[in-house]
Formats: structure tokens, C-alpha cells, sequence
């Protein structure tokens, strides 16, 4: 019978857990994580192996602690970083969401009233103003604002979508099952590479509900190919009576950006504007909230007034609306548009800084680190899925042959830095990177570099 005198307490391993841990892990995990590594080292110790259940808790408990949401500074040249939280906030929209989120406010309670009000009405009328729509609505994503339209436009019935729109982007979103879980019937016409009009009109008789486009931010059909123009089936649309719906996705609210000087910047591409898409006779458009449009995470429809006041009406709406804290934060990015200030917003500002300015911040970086500059010319891009193919020109500092090393060493080191490996180099951007943070960045450069 072996000797399981050895074995600590679960006390005394989670306290352990907590003081080397650290990050505010509760009591409560580090417990539960204790008494399932003794209760392991247990079991193994009576089918005659050893297991240390203070290393196996420690492990367990770093990689959850891991998990744990924390900021990072994201030297990779995506700006629109999804794995890293895509848009941050401007500073008055971060402010306006804590002021939310830790008191009371007019969610839906009408001040002029008296009685309970509509929640969101002012950033309805605030984006349906920015895009020159009739009215708008905003839910928790863009993937639930399109649900949402075909759920209340067309459950039950057809909506015939280009073969070459067939959308997936990351997180396992696929737009056919999209739309099966939302009860329209996905028709598909054209192919892959060439869809007409007279493609969407043919798919018209067996009772169609609307007619659908989708943008596809996150890839081009290029070469012998060939889409309907929004205009040409907004025509179609009249004809027939139909609601034509574009799922925009980026949340270009514009594409002559007028909030920065000067023509719109070239990796803009041709990447559809909303208000645009709007004028061109579309009946709603679907598009995010983060992304192109700087914000938080949200679905933004805009369009007519009927359409958007059914979408409304649907018990659905409830289930995908957001909450108070996205909905100031959203405001508040919406009023810097709306003040001509979006350049301002930090996606814009990030994209927009000078490759002067940020070869000069690397030459500074690499002086703190103690190294010799080597800054190249490489490219950032939006990231998101958004304005794929389409690249900003950007610096970086080179690290020849530290990529596997210090890549990992750096995702590791606190706050976590997320760089670029490319050829067994390190590629520092700092694009994406906030000047204040440039002098944490060194440190941990430094450090890494001198051990």
C-alpha cells in the first residue's frame, strides 16, 4: 500500500496557487483545482506511479490564469486585431461606457416624459443621420443583425444570394447556415465568379422575400468575373416589389471619409460606403459596429423606416439588443462622426500615422533596448476581415533570427506583446501601438534581449 502521508492539503496547495499565481485568481478555483491535482497524484500513487500535484496545479492553474482577459499590446501591424480585441475605444467612448455600467442612467426612461422610453432612440437617430438612412437599429453584432432581417423579412420563404457571396469568416460563421438557422431558404444563383441580374430575376418566381448582397470583406474574386451592381438590384427590387438587403460588414460609413484630409487613403480600395450603398437604392444595410467604424462590438441596420420598425417589432429583436455600456460607448463614437472629428476615432488615428513618424519611434525603441537599428519597410494591415488584399505601408524593426525565441518569450512576459515572425526574424509594428506603451515595450525587449 503506498504511503499518501505526503500528499499536501487542499489548503495549504491552493493558498500556495494563489500567492505564486496571482492575477486576483479566487480562492474558490485555486480549491478546486488543488483538490482535483491530489486527488490525481492519488490515484496515480496507487497504481504505482508518482505525480507531483503541486506541479501538476501550478500548471493547471497558469494556463487558466492565461485565460484571463488582460491588455496586450499588439506590435503585429493588424490593426483590426481580432484575436485581440479588433477596435479599441476611443477614450471618451471607454469613459462613457464605464459612466454606464457603474450607475444609473436613462436606458428606457424617457427624462422629457417622465415614463418609460425607447432604449437606444438617440443612437438610432444619431446613426440613421450619419448614413442618411430613414431610421436605424442596433444589436449585439452584424452576424445578428442579418439574422435578425432574414428572420423577420423572409422565414419560411427563398432569398436568392450570389455563389460568389457565400460568405465564411473566422468563428466558424458560414452564411448558409446562417441563414437556414434564421428559416430562409438560401437560393443560390450565378456561379462562383460571374452572377447577373437576370441570374436574381430568374430565382424571383417561387416567391422570393427580398434580395440579398453580401460584401465579401474578407476576400476578392478577381479576373474574369462579374457581380450585380446594388443599383441594378435595387431596379430589380422596385420591379418586382422585393426589399433588397446588403450586408455591408465592415462598417465603412463613408467611402469618400470625409473626416481625413485629403482623398480617401488608397488601401481604402473599393470598399462600399453605407451611405453610398444607401443612395444606390438599397432598402437596408447591415454592418459592424468595431471594424471599419471604430467602435464596439455591435450590428448596426439601417434603412427604411417600415422595414426597420418590423425588424423591431420582432420578439427576436430582444434577444440579440445591447446593453447600456455599448450603447453609450457606440454614442459617443457615432458623435465624434457626427462633430467631423472621426479622425479621432483610434482606428483612423492608427492607420493614419506617418511613416516618419513611426520610423522615428522604432529608432528610439531599438536606442532603449540597447540594439542596433535595422528598420525595414513592410505593410500593416486593417485586419477584421476587412479591406482584404489592401495593405498601409508601415516600418518595423527587424530582429534577424530572434523569432522563436523571443516571440513566445514576449507573449509570455507581462503585459503580453504580440509581434510578427516572418522567416525566423522578430518584426516589431508599431503602428498599432500606443506611444505611451513604447517605453513598457522596450523592457520587456531589454530584458529578453540581455538574458
Amino acid at each position: 500500500m503506498p504511503d499518501l502521508r505526503h500528499l499536501p492539503s487542499v489548503d495549504a496547495l491552493a493558498q500556495d496557487l494563489v500567492d505564486r499565481v496571482g492575477d486576483g485568481l479566487p480562492v474558490a478555483l485555486a480549491t478546486e483545482i488543488a483538490r482535483r491535482s491530489i486527488e490525481d497524484a492519488r490515484a496515480a500513487a496507487l497504481e504505482g506511479r508518482s505525480v507531483d500535484p503541486a506541479v501538476t496545479a501550478l500548471g493547471d492553474a497558469s494556463r487558466l490564469s492565461s485565460t484571463r482577459l488582460r491588455r496586450a499590446i499588439n506590435a503585429t501591424g493588424v490593426i483590426l486585431h481580432t484575436n485581440l480585441g479588433r477596435a479599441p475605444l476611443h477614450p471618451s467612448a471607454a469613459g462613457e461606457a464605464g459612466r454606464a455600467a457603474t450607475g444609473y442612467g436613462n436606458l428606457e426612461f424617457d427624462l422629457a416624459e417622465g415614463r418609460r422610453g425607447s432604449r437606444g432612440a438617440y443612437l438610432s437617430r444619431l446613426m440613421a443621420h450619419l448614413t442618411g438612412a430613414e431610421a436605424a437599429l442596433v444589436v449585439n453584432n452584424n452576424a445578428a443583425a442579418l439574422f435578425l432581417v432574414l428572420h423577420t423579412l423572409a422565414a419560411g420563404r427563398p432569398v436568392p444570394v450570389s455563389r460568389g457571396e457565400l460568405i465564411e469568416i473566422g468563428g466558424s460563421y458560414r452564411l448558409p447556415r446562417l441563414m437556414a438557422a434564421s428559416g430562409a431558404h438560401l437560393v443560390e444563383v450565378g456561379t462562383t465568379n460571374r452572377t447577373r441580374i437576370s441570374d436574381y430575376e430568374e430565382a424571383t418566381g417561387d416567391g422570393a422575400a427580398m434580395l440579398l448582397k453580401v460584401h465579401p470583406s474578407n476576400y476578392r474574386v478577381v479576373g474574369f468575373a462579374e457581380q450585380a451592381t446594388i443599383g441594378q438590384m435595387a431596379g430589380l427590387g422596385r420591379r418586382l416589389g422585393l426589399p433588397v438587403v446588403y450586408d455591408v460588414g465592415s462598417g465603412l460609413l463613408d467611402a469618400e471619409v470625409p473626416w481625413l484630409e485629403g482623398p480617401p487613403p488608397a488601401w481604402i480600395g473599393d470598399e462600399p460606403g453605407v451611405r453610398q450603398v444607401l443612395a444606390d437604392g438599397a432598402d437596408l444595410v447591415t454592418f459592424s459596429g468595431d471594424k471599419l467604424l471604430g467602435g464596439c462590438q455591435a450590428g448596426i441596420i439601417a434603412g427604411r423606416a417600415d422595414l426597420v420598425a418590423r425588424l423591431k417589432a420582432n420578439p427576436v429583436a430582444r434577444a440579440v439588443r445591447v446593453d447600456g455600456s455599448t450603447i453609450a460607448a457606440l454614442t459617443r463614437t457615432a458623435e465624434l462622426y457626427a462633430a467631423g472629428r472621426g479622425s479621432e476615432v483610434p482606428f483612423w488615428e492608427m492607420a493614419g500615422r506617418s511613416v516618419a513618424a513611426l520610423t522615428e519611434r522604432l529608432e528610439r525603441l531599438a536606442a532603449r533596448v540597447g540594439i542596433v537599428p535595422d528598420v525595414r519597410m513592410s505593410e500593416a494591415v486593417p485586419g477584421a476581415g476587412s479591406v482584404p488584399g489592401m495593405a498601409v505601408p508601415s516600418p518595423v524593426l527587424v530582429l534577424e533570427g530572434r523569432g522563436e525565441d523571443l516571440w513566445p518569450a514576449l507573449v509570455g512576459s507581462d503585459p503580453p506583446v504580440v509581434a510578427r515572425r516572418a522567416a525566423g526574424d522578430l518584426l516589431i509594428d508599431l503602428r498599432a501601438v500606443d506611444a505611451a506603451d513604447d517605453a513598457v515595450l522596450a523592457a520587456s525587449l531589454r530584458a529578453l534581449c540581455r538574458s
